[in-house]
């Protein structure tokens, strides 16, 4: 029974010590992005390899869920006469849960853990080292444009996903089940509000992108300077991450009174 107490205190501890070390490392995020000078061609790439390239990854996911979503809704609203209402189920689904948070996912095991690995790589081969030895600050040239860069683009994904998702429920709705798509599209706009559902999807993306974002560089900063160690963060980063952007939906959802 001691030692259970005794790895329960163990376990606590170290929780916490980590949420301080990751406080610290946030705010020396921060710092960098308002020193001279802007690492603007190193974001810009950042947008390219974490944006451009995960657009064919979201298209896909963002059809593929808008289609069962369409293809779900009309059997379950069929039952109760209202079928009609198909474009504002799979809206607001898509707007105030399922874009966000599946973007964040899908992001975190394309991206947030190609960067934690990569930022390991470099710990392992001793490349931040060599900066410091340049005296150039690894945070400020490494860290934040990945960081930030990851937080800039989640809202975006977002954005595609959900007009994917909307999409393919019009195709399976209209298409399909021969819905009116003025109807489809009627009942979308009639119930859908800017503020709690609009802003509220943008507000959870852009959180998500920044949980992404600050958990990858900081577990690709952290690893153990070795393959084994650069494995063990990667793994890290998607639960981790996964895990938080859940978590973090719920707090968000409570907060916000959607």
């Amino acid at each position: 029974m001691l030692r259970g107490v005794r790895e329960l205190g163990f376990r606590a501890s170290g929780f916490l010590a980590d949420l301080g070390h990751l406080a610290v490392f946030a705010g020396a995020i921060a710092r960098a992005l308002l020193r001279p000078p802007p690492r603007l061609r190193e974001w810009l790439g950042e947008l390219y390899k974490v944006g451009v390239l995960s657009v064919s990854i979201i298209v896909v996911a963002g059809l593929a869920v808008g289609m069962v979503l369409g293809l779900q809704g009309y059997s379950i609203l069929a039952r109760f006469g209202a079928a009609d209402s198909l474009g504002s189920v799979v809206g607001l689904s898509l707007l105030r849960e399922l874009g966000p948070v599946l973007t964040a996912l899908l992001v975190t095991g394309r991206a947030g853990s190609a960067t934690t690995a990569e930022i390991g790589t470099m710990v392992a081969t001793e490349q931040l080292d060599g900066l410091r030895m340049m005296s150039v600050d690894p945070v400020h040239y490494v860290i934040a444009p990945r960081a930030l860069g990851l937080a800039a683009v989640m809202p975006l994904l977002a954005a595609l996903f959900i007009t994917c998702g909307l999409f393919g429920g019009w195709l399976v709705g209209v298409g399909l089940m021969g819905l009116d798509s003025g109807r489809y599209l009627t009942s979308l706009q009639a119930n859908t509000e800017f503020v709690n559902d609009v802003v509220g999807s943008f507000l959870k993306a852009l959180v998500f992108g920044v949980i992404v974002g600050l958990i990858s560089t900081w577990r690709g900063y952290r690893s153990a300077p070795t393959s084994a160690g650069v494995s063990a963060a990667t793994t890290s980063t998607v639960v981790t991450a996964s895990l938080s952007i859940l978590l973090g939906d719920y707090m968000i959802t409570a907060l916000w009174g959607l």
